[in-house]
């Protein structure tokens, strides 16, 4: 991951990383991290979809910095590409340090979401508007 002074990408999601998130050390789990990307990715996506989605694939995710707890979690996302029925995403991940004005680059990775009809099939993602 190279050092990134801003983030790219619209901001999705904000939460606050709580002590029931964390490890014995402080630290937030990674996985508690990649389901807040995950709903990120959920969101941006089915808004583009106009419709349900879910994920198909997570690609080249590696941690650069842990998130404590009373951080605040941002999530920026952006659609890469689209195809037919699926959606690249990249997302990164940044900590807001608590009490401070501080943001970290945390980590990044792509996400596929696929759009699904009423029956759980894959369908076509609708041209933007």
């Amino acid at each position: 991951m190279t050092e990134q002074t801003r983030p790219t990408g619209e901001l999705t999601l904000r939460t606050l990383a709580m002590p029931g998130d964390a490890n014995a050390a402080g630290d937030i789990f990674g996985g508690w991290v990649m389901a807040q990307m995950d709903l990120s990715c959920g969101i941006r996506a089915a808004e583009r979809a106009r419709g349900r989605v879910v994920t198909a694939a997570v690609k080249e995710m590696a941690f650069a910095l842990p998130v404590k707890i009373g951080d605040t979690l941002c999530i920026y996302t952006d659609v890469l590409k689209v195809g037919r029925t699926s959606m690249t995403l990249k997302v990164e991940a940044w900590a807001q340090r608590y009490l401070s004005h501080l943001m970290e680059k945390v980590t990044d990775a792509i996400f596929v979401m696929v759009a699904l009809d009423e029956n759980g099939k894959p369908k076509p993602v609708p041209a933007e508007e």
